[in-house]
């Protein structure tokens, strides 16, 4: 977890450092045209040189935009409707994903440690120390070896059924609501392409209503229909990249879970070997 947020924290100042950087270059700019712009109107009239003033000042302003003004903007253009559904998507995406990740950070201990302990503990105390070890432990590995030490008694064989069958709950309840992130990945440019079709759709009505195919006509429906479905895809890859990281955790915390419950169950074998001599 500490090393995900590190990620993101670099992730937003980089963003941020290029973005102030391209702003400040881009207003460098501007100043420079409007000096020129200024010398080359020394010697033309007055009012010409107060117009090309007035045209550095609007391009040095659109120039000196961030890239976050241009996005909002953007955004706005495209309409409150298919954009607004476009970022709830996003929204409830980020949700899950941020509640899964922290979630999954929880869940990964040192495993290791944990073998360690209940080993040392078998031998000292027992299976009761052993269960004492597992219980102040957090993690679906302490919950696994507690089932089996709870069956300790009922046979080795009792011992590994248990261990599966509390396994495969406790992979059920890492994957739980990953199917929903997969559903917003989906759903996102989906949504981003029938804003597209209702865009166009409205084209074609401005034309029929204007009798004319005039790019002003149908410049207003083609924007809606683009600026939809670059912010589904948008959505989409900010949300694939953190379903694919989700579940590069879960496959790494189920297969350290089958490394440690093979492990334990070697130890309880040997255990149960040095019980019955």
């Amino acid at each position: 977890m500490k090393k995900f947020i590190a990620f993101l924290s670099i992730f937003a100042l980089v963003t941020f450092g290029l973005s102030n950087v391209f702003a400040q270059d881009n207003a460098a700019e501007g100043e420079g045209a409007a000096t020129e712009a200024v010398q080359d109107s020394v010697a033309a009239p007055q009012e010409e040189a107060v117009q090309i003033a007035d045209q550095v000042v609007a391009d040095e302003t659109e120039a000196s935009k961030s890239f976050h003004q241009v996005l909002k903007e953007k955004f706005i253009e495209g309409g409150p409707g298919f954009m607004g559904i476009v970022l709830l998507t996003l929204i409830f995406g980020l949700a899950i994903s941020i509640e899964r990740i922290i979630y999954l950070s929880m869940a990964s201990v040192n495993t290791k440690k944990i073998i360690t302990g209940v080993e040392s503990a078998l031998e000292s105390g027992g299976i009761a120390e052993a269960k004492e070890v597992v219980r102040n432990t957090r993690g679906p590995v302490a919950s696994i070896f507690s089932e089996g030490l709870n069956r300790f008694d009922d046979g080795m064989a009792e011992v590994e059924k248990s261990i599966v069958a509390y396994g495969s709950v406790v992979t059920g309840r890492l994957e739980s609501g990953v199917s929903w992130i997969s559903l917003f990945i989906a759903l996102a440019p989906m949504l981003g392409f029938m804003g597209t079709v209702i865009g166009m759709i409205k084209a074609f009505d401005d034309i029929a209503a204007a009798g004319d195919i005039s790019p002003t006509v149908v410049a207003d429906g083609i924007k809606v229909a683009l600026l939809t479905t670059v912010f589904g895809l948008i959505v989409a890859i900010i949300l694939q990249i953190f379903y694919n990281y989700i579940i590069s955790k879960i496959e790494s915390l189920v297969l350290d879970m089958e490394d440690s419950s093979i492990a334990f169950i070697d130890i309880l074998a040997g255990y149960n070997k040095k019980s019955k001599n």
